[in-house]
């Protein structure tokens, strides 16, 4: 199956059905998706598209790409012997002709993105484990089937942001 985006305007009962089904399916699945959590359910091997024609083969589902990169990052501050400090890279000419940068202030939001997508990632499981455990009342489940609509939108606002900063680090 290809599935592009298969997450996207999706309600949370219709979420579930669908992962149920795929992590059922015995075929070879290809999703193309910005859903992280959805990702790392379903997948356990990565061709990360890094831009410039740069495609990443990853073992593995996105946490442990993220890992990887985190880790690769580390080392290769450490190698530098320099502050920790994330130095934006130039890679794509603006209109102008100018080459863009990033901002101190994109800089420290590109990082700011990261943990605050990892943050709605747990309320979206912890909310979608509610509504999935048959435990809770009519009352409890509105509030948070309400919420997780709330987070989704955010997710989906923040991951837009963050691949926009992503094209120039």
């Amino acid at each position: 199956l290809i599935l592009d985006e298969p997450t996207n305007d999706l309600d949370i009962f219709t979420l579930s059905v669908l992962e149920e089904y795929l992590l059922g399916f015995e075929g070879c699945l290809i999703v193309v998706s910005h859903d992280r959590y959805f990702m790392d359910k379903m997948t356990d091997h990565l061709f990360v598209f890094e831009g410039q024609g740069v495609i990443t083969d990853i073992m593995g589902n996105y946490t442990i790409y993220r890992a990887k990169q985190q880790e690769q990052l580390k080392n290769d501050r450490k190698a530098e012997s320099k502050p920790e400090v994330i130095a934006p890279k130039v890679v794509v000419a603006a209109d102008n002709g100018q080459k863009r940068k990033l901002s101190f202030n994109e800089v420290k939001e590109y990082g700011d993105l990261e943990k605050e997508l990892d943050q709605l990632e747990q309320q979206k499981e912890q909310h979608s484990a509610l509504l999935s455990s048959g435990t809770a009342n009519n009352e409890e489940l509105m509030n948070a089937g309400i919420k997780l609509t709330e987070i989704m939108k955010k997710i989906e606002t923040k991951t837009e942001r963050w691949m926009e900063l992503a094209e120039f680090v």
